[in-house]
């Protein structure tokens, strides 16, 4: 507790072997973010400046990747500070803050997935009606609903665990994810129920949704021709990967809080790196080489620069 200031600080115990190894993970991380930053932010440039990307799936996927690129800014920043100090600890106000930023932006994930994977469905089993339908307010619609749900959901859950008495403050991880509810007094029945409440309508639903429209999307393709069902796999199938890439890492961070004593520390601070490296620099990679389009803008920009 800093008495001049009132400010209660965290201490953050994921690390391992700090001293020895501290130089080494700053540069894996702070070359992990610069390469986040200008992967997800080069696709982004392409869609924004070629008239022919100017099309709702591009649309979903330049928000999807600029939610990466917050996604990482949420963690990053204090990871490196982190690495080159001593004392690794965080202000409880930041914690949470940090706490609010990773899941808010993490059910946007899974919403934007959602609205592609319904563009999908409207583009290749009523293309006839995707005029009509996916014009350019449907699309503002679920982009702002698409950040806007999960940040009203996950902020009053963040509020809520910020209110009651905590009598633990060391955390078991290197930034602040569902482990701050070991941090509390006494477990509250309530606010677990509302976590899952929240988990069920960030996460849960829109993978029913998402799994739904891709069904759909399988059985009106296996009925066409084979270069309708071709087309089909080159638009769905990254939509799918990153889905499944994001969904099991979602599946990490939610059995950790009930696991947390099973896990060896260094296996934890792994398995919790990859959260923060892999997804970010997978959806860039991704999208950048299945999507015929993007794929194409992006030889042209790297044979121009050569």
């Amino acid at each position: 507790m800093d008495e001049e200031l009132n400010v209660t600080y965290i201490t953050l115990s994921g690390y391992v072997e700090m001293e020895k190894y501290r130089y080494i993970y700053f540069v894996i991380m702070f070359t992990a973010y610069i390469l986040i930053i200008c992967f997800n932010s080069t696709i982004v440039f392409l869609i924004v400046i070629h008239q022919n990307l100017h099309e709702p799936m591009y649309i979903f996927i330049a928000a999807l990747l600029i939610n990466s690129v917050l996604f990482s800014t949420a963690i990053h920043p204090k990871l490196l500070m982190d690495f080159l100090s001593d004392k690794q600890i965080i202000s409880q106000p930041l914690c949470y803050f940090q706490y609010f930023l990773f899941y808010s932006l993490g059910g946007s994930e899974f919403l934007l997935l959602s609205a592609m994977a319904y563009d999908r469905y409207v583009s290749i089993c009523k293309p006839f009606q995707y005029p009509t339908i996916m014009r350019k307010t449907t699309i503002s619609i679920f982009l702002v609903l698409a950040w806007l749900v999960p940040a009203c959901q996950v902020a009053g859950s963040t509020a809520w665990s910020a209110s009651r008495k905590h009598c633990n403050f060391t955390l078991k991880g290197i930034f602040c994810n569902n482990s701050v509810q070991k941090l509390h007094c006494v477990s509250s029945r309530a606010l677990s129920v509302f976590g899952v409440i929240i988990m069920l309508n960030i996460v849960f639903f829109p993978i029913l949704f998402i799994l739904f429209t891709y069904t759909r999307i399988l059985i009106i393709t296996y009925r066409s021709s084979r270069e309708v069902s071709r087309k089909a796999a080159q638009t769905c199938l990254p939509h799918l990967l990153v889905l499944i890439s994001f969904s099991l890492l979602c599946i990490y961070d939610i059995s950790i809080l009930r696991l947390e004593s099973e896990f060896p520390k260094t296996a934890r601070l792994i398995m919790t790196l990859q959260v923060v490296l892999y997804h970010p620099l997978f959806n860039p990679i991704i999208y950048g080489l299945k999507m015929t389009e993007i794929s194409k803008h992006l030889r042209r920009l790297l044979c121009h620069f050569k």
